[in-house]
């Protein structure tokens, strides 16, 4: 906690947001979750809301990977819609000419639901954990 309270007494939470026209702050993620791949600042949250707008998946969630030459790349794990058919160049294909370049993921995995905690939270962590142990990476 004495980390997140700075010289002027300002507390930083560690949220990300943006303020809407009406002077709203609509939180969009965390700063912790930011995914720096070669220097580069990629939000999950936006890469999560252009591969959510393809109309096979039922669910997406990103989260950065170690990568030894990059920091981290950004990874896709993703839900299908019910009888739907996708392979992980389906999706990386959606999203080219729709994002930057660095900001498509490397890696897609599907899965049949995502691991949250008992409010219903998705566990970004275990994600990340899962990818580490299935692709043979370092932390």
């Amino acid at each position: 906690t004495a980390k997140s309270i700075d010289k002027d007494e300002w507390f930083h939470t560690g949220d990300l947001g943006v303020l809407d026209e009406k002077g709203y702050l609509r939180v969009t993620g965390r700063l912790k979750e930011m995914i720096i791949s070669g220097g580069l600042n990629i939000d999950p949250a936006e890469v999560e809301h252009l591969i959510a707008q393809n109309p096979n998946l039922a669910g997406v969630q990103i989260v950065g990977i170690p990568d030894h030459r990059m920091g981290e790349v950004v990874m896709a794990f993703v839900k299908l819609r019910e009888g739907v058919e996708c392979k992980e160049k389906d999706i990386i294909d959606f999203c080219i000419d729709k994002i930057s370049k660095y900001k498509i993921p490397k890696h897609v995995k599907f899965l049949d639901q995502f691991p949250v905690t008992a409010y219903g939270k998705v566990q970004k962590f275990k994600l990340r954990d899962m990818a580490v142990e299935e692709l043979g990476l370092t932390k």
